[in-house]
């Protein structure tokens, strides 16, 4: 199944906002082939999610797999800082709220 960023919005929003919380994550966007409408059944989830600076790699990695198993499809988290410069004002531009 393909999920819609309708369908993130409508009937996993509370469920993941929930989920970043629990790591300290704020401004939860949607960026990538969901957000641009575009995903496919092979598409994964693309998030962007304010975290604590201090935040360890093994944090990030507990809350991706958090919102896999919630989602069921392949997610990636990541953080506005963590951004490639080439790829930068792309992600900011196209991002959405959950």
């Amino acid at each position: 199944m393909t999920l819609t960023l309708d369908q993130l919005r409508h009937h996993q929003r509370a469920a993941i906002l929930q989920i970043a919380t629990k790591y300290h994550g704020l401004n939860v966007r949607v960026f990538g082939s969901i957000a641009r409408g575009e995903a496919t059944e092979t598409s994964d989830v693309d998030f962007l999610v304010d975290l604590p600076a201090d935040q360890s790699l093994l944090k990030r990695i507990a809350l991706q797999q958090e919102l896999e198993d919630l989602l069921g499809c392949p997610v990636d988290v990541v953080k506005p800082s963590n951004l490639r410069a080439s790829i930068r004002e792309r992600v900011l531009q196209e991002a959405i709220a959950l």
